[in-house]
């Protein structure tokens, strides 16, 4: 794509200085700016606040934008305030094209970099501040969307429902049912050791069920979805930014929250219930074994013992947190697969940050959990 003028010649792209202003003469163009980088050397730019004049350009193309802006962009680093005037119509709108497109592919504009700490913070905590709008943005609009469905449930996709049950879910059952039945033998061992020197063997069962079914086994169960599923509904839909597929979805008239979001949405909060109901199971079991052969427990009084200590208030706490850990792995894995933006290197990095950020939402709501039903009396 190249802009230029009637006056268009075949002067190569040269910046020179003319008693203290800075004029861009020729033609920036692919051909134009072979010598650019050598004349640019030779250049004594001013300290503080110059003007780019780039009324001599005759010709320019996206090449040549690019390298325009590239400069500007390096004298900003150096400390100076650089403005562009004179630019020509058409010139000027095929830098701010170049500028919109860099922008798409996730390279930061060239701007000013912070110069002290205050303002490095400042920067950072608007970025976060803006990241988090953008994401309650995209909850929103997600429970707007899942309010229309409700009222057209035809339009549902179904399956591609039973399909993220099968992968969220069924497929997840091993790594849940191994690392559930390891996680009750260490805390029936751990906690066994001290029970036994005071002679209290019989209340492993409280320490196993108590902590594996309200706490543990839901936590754990929802980390590793997060770090299985989550990962995988951000590496999907980032593929799916960078070869263009969301945007065709929209072309055809497919919502894409309708077919990549509510689908995932709906089947996780369905399968991590269940998951972690199998991880109770399983959890329970792993200190029953552990309880047997350490503090000669049996299974019929650990059995016998379990529901005078299990409440129905206790069980259903642990598997009531399950669907609000599925909807948050389930929102910031779709959220930051559409943030992909570039190549494959993105997916890679909003697939890491989708792993962080899921982790820590599922500990810090859980931790929110525990203090508002503290403080209501249900601990048991």
């Amino acid at each position: 794509m190249i802009a230029s003028n009637p006056l268009s010649t075949t002067e190569p792209a040269a910046v020179r200085r003319d008693q203290g202003h800075y004029r861009c003469e020729g033609r920036w163009t692919l051909a134009g700016i072979e010598t650019l980088d050598a004349q640019l050397q030779n250049v004594r730019w001013a300290s503080g606040a110059l003007q780019l004049d780039g009324s001599g350009i005759r010709a320019i193309d996206t090449t040549g934008a690019l390298q325009l802006l590239n400069l500007v962009a390096a004298l900003e680093r150096d400390g100076r305030r650089v403005q562009l005037v004179g630019l020509h119509e058409e010139h000027r709108e095929l830098l701010e094209l170049v500028r919109e497109r860099r922008a798409a592919a996730g390279e930061p504009p060239p701007t000013t970099p912070p110069r002290n700490r205050l303002e490095r913070l400042g920067r950072w905590v608007w970025h976060h501040l803006r990241r988090g709008g953008d994401f309650l943005a995209f909850v929103g609009e997600a429970a707007l969307a899942l309010g229309q469905l409700l009222l057209h449930p035809r339009r549902f996709r179904w399956r591609a429902l039973f399909g993220n049950v099968e992968t969220a879910g069924i497929h997840a059952l091993p790594i849940v049912a191994l690392l559930a039945f390891m996680m009750g033998v260490v805390i029936a061992y751990q906690g066994g050791r001290q029970l036994e020197f005071y002679g209290a063997n019989i209340f492993i069962v409280e320490l196993v069920s108590l902590t594996m079914l309200r706490e543990l086994a839901p936590l754990i169960t929802a980390i590793i979805v997060a770090g299985r599923t989550g990962s995988s509904y951000t590496a999907q839909i980032g593929t799916m930014q960078v070869t263009e597929e969301v945007d065709a979805l929209r072309t055809i008239g497919i919502p894409p929250m309708n077919l990549l979001v509510l689908p995932k949405l709906l089947a996780l909060v369905v399968a991590l219930p269940l998951l972690t109901l199998f991880a109770d199971a399983l959890s329970v079991f792993g200190g029953m074994v552990m309880a047997q052969i350490m503090l000669d427990v049996s299974y019929g009084d650990f059995l016998d013992r379990f529901p005078q200590v299990v409440t129905l208030t206790s069980f259903l706490i642990g598997i009531g947190k399950a669907p609000v850990f599925a909807a948050i792995i389930a929102l910031v894995g779709c959220y930051q697969g559409f943030q992909v933006r570039g190549g494959a290197d993105s997916v890679g990095r909003q697939t890491t940050v989708s792993v962080v950020q899921s982790i820590f939402l599922v500990i810090a709501t859980d931790a929110v959990f525990s203090v508002m039903l503290g403080s209501v009396g249900l601990w048991r």
